[in-house]
């Protein structure tokens, strides 16, 4: 049966599946192979680099008729970053983690799709006043950064989708596999946005030992705190946190987070142990999925995989169901 939606539809894709806009590494060959496979690749361009835009953009942007997107970190999107990857030519934007009020408009303004990312219930409300096309409903099972006091995404997804009728809904967070997929779509999304099991991928820009570590990875493996980010220095907005695999200075300074704020000398630290080899020089994101991934295929025939397991699983669903619920 074939996977249609009002996501699918919006944008003329085969399968409801997108790629996560992962900062940095969700690059160009990336997001094609995603959209090439019948799913939505969405750029990871952060803050906005112009040089990475440059760079990543045209490889997705070269191929004619194909559907792609970009997405920025909006609490640190800089100066006529969003501007300039219009340019590009993308069919949407995705704004996630802040305030994306003043960007809206010039959005639409450029005829491209308004793609924003919610993880608490007053985000997803002020999505829907923002009017946006296509809203991410983020559980705490995701990998990387999202609500620090969320929701997980059985319970989140259902909820965002009721609010924000009839605008579709795409579940995030701890979905890599098909299965997922169809869980995404009984909760009544219109489709999956996927991360971890994308990073796992042959067009993935992350260092090979990453990849690695996510296919060994587990989840109990994984960790949501702020931990990393104050010893990186990063200047997240504190109701955010990551969710990464374990990590050395997690282990160092969990439930101490005040105490690391606020003594400069640990956080110097942290670039000092990576200098000298002790620690790796990324946090290694990744979701409560993490064990449903044991290879690194090709993006592409990943989508397809992970929609032939969806039809499957909604259709062993109906197969099962009791007739009252048919």
């Amino acid at each position: 049966m074939a996977l249609s939606t009002a996501f699918t539809d919006l944008f003329g894709l085969r399968h409801p599946i997108a790629l996560a806009p992962m900062g940095g590494s969700a690059g160009g060959a990336l997001a094609a192979a995603v959209s090439q496979g019948g799913g939505f690749g969405i750029l990871g361009a952060a803050f906005g680099d112009p040089d990475w835009l440059d760079r990543e953009a045209p490889i997705v942007a070269s191929r004619p008729g194909l559907p792609w997107g970009v997405g920025f970190l909006t609490w640190g999107i800089q100066d006529g970053a969003v501007e300039h990857a219009l340019e590009h030519g993308p069919r949407a934007v995705m704004l996630s983690f802040g305030d994306p009020t003043r960007y809206a408009e010039r959005i639409r303004a450029a005829g491209a799709a308004l793609i924003l990312q919610v993880t608490d219930l007053e985000e997803a409300k002020q999505a829907v006043d923002l009017g946006a096309d296509v809203i991410v409903a983020q559980g705490t099972e995701a990998g990387g950064h999202g609500a620090r006091h969320g929701r997980s995404t059985l319970p989140f997804v259902p909820v965002v989708v009721d609010l924000a009728a009839p605008v579709p809904v795409l579940a995030a967070g701890g979905i890599a596999d098909g299965r997922g997929v169809a869980a995404a779509l009984a909760l009544g999304a219109a489709g999956a946005l996927i991360g971890t099991r994308f990073q796992a991928t042959a067009e993935a820009l992350v260092d090979p030992v990453i990849a690695q570590a996510i296919v060994d990875g587990s989840a109990e493996d994984t960790e949501r705190s702020t931990v990393l980010d104050l010893a990186r220095g990063s200047d997240w907005p504190s109701r955010y946190a990551a969710r990464t695999l374990g990590h050395p200075y997690l282990d160092r300074w969990h439930g101490r987070e005040a105490d690391l704020a606020a003594d400069a000398h640990a956080r110097q630290d942290y670039p000092d142990d990576v200098a000298r080899g002790m620690i790796p020089p990324l946090p290694v994101w990744a979701g409560e999925g993490v064990d449903l991934i044991t290879d690194l295929p090709a993006a592409g025939d990943l989508v397809a995989t992970l929609a032939a397991q969806a039809e499957d699983a909604l259709a062993r669903a109906g197969r099962h169901a009791p007739s009252s619920a048919r």
